[in-house]
Order: C-alpha cells, then structure tokens, then sequence
C-alpha cells in the first residue's frame, strides 16, 4: 500500500492521507473545494465548488498514476440535492468520452460548511 500526496491538492484537514494505492487501484479521500495554495474555501457557489473539487481528484489522481478517465467510481455528496443540476453540468465537462459509476448522496452538512465533496477509485495505469 501506498499514500498518495500532492501540492496540487489541498492538504488533508483531518486524520487521513489525500489517496492510498493498493492492489492496482487509487482510492482518493473526499475532497472539498478548498484553494490548495492558501487552503481556504474558493470564492463562489456550486460551480466553482464542483470545479476545484474536479481540478484537486484530477491532481491526486495523476500523482497516482491514474487520471479521472480511469476513474470506475466516485462518490458525491451535497447538502443540497437541488445543486445536483449545476454539479452534473460542471462534472460532465471533466467526462468527456467515459462517465465512472457514480452515486449522489445528500447530507446535512459537509467540512468547513461547503456545498460538494467528492471521493474516487480509479485504476492505476503506471
């Protein structure tokens, strides 16, 4: 098994590593649309939320060797499941010829009082 970092993705803000490699998979810990640089929530509503969370999994999962197109599941999570239109039109941009299986969750609150988190499992292909 192996932790997966990058400074192209926030820093974890708990107990936890931003992706573990085993047994040829990515499993890429929920992210939340938070400015790796600065590490403060980005500017803006559900979009650009989805977008930085988009951009961080893509980051995590190239420093794994693996990208989103080889993603076979992601999971999102909303604390508003009418925000699921704008995440959808922004998620599908990043899905261009293969969409993974996916599930979408809403809960009553997520970190830091954001809109969208995401999570991941991707093949490795290095």
């Amino acid at each position: 098994m192996k932790q997966i970092t990058t400074e192209k993705a926030p820093k974890a803000i708990g107990p936890y590593v931003q992706a573990v490699v085993a047994k040829g998979f990515v499993f890429v810990s929920g992210q939340i649309p938070l400015d790796p640089q600065n590490g403060e929530i980005v500017e803006g509503g559900t979009a650009e939320q989805t977008e930085r969370v988009l951009t961080s999994l893509s980051a995590i999962l190239e420093a794994a060797g693996s990208s989103l197109d080889h993603t076979v599941k992601m999971t999102v999570f909303v604390t508003d499941r009418n925000d699921l239109p704008v995440v959808n039109k922004v998620y599908a941009q990043h899905f261009k010829t293969r969409v993974p299986a996916r599930s979408a969750i809403e809960v009553a609150r997520l970190p830091r009082g954001v809109r969208v988190e995401i999570d991941a499992i991707a093949i490795v292909t290095d």
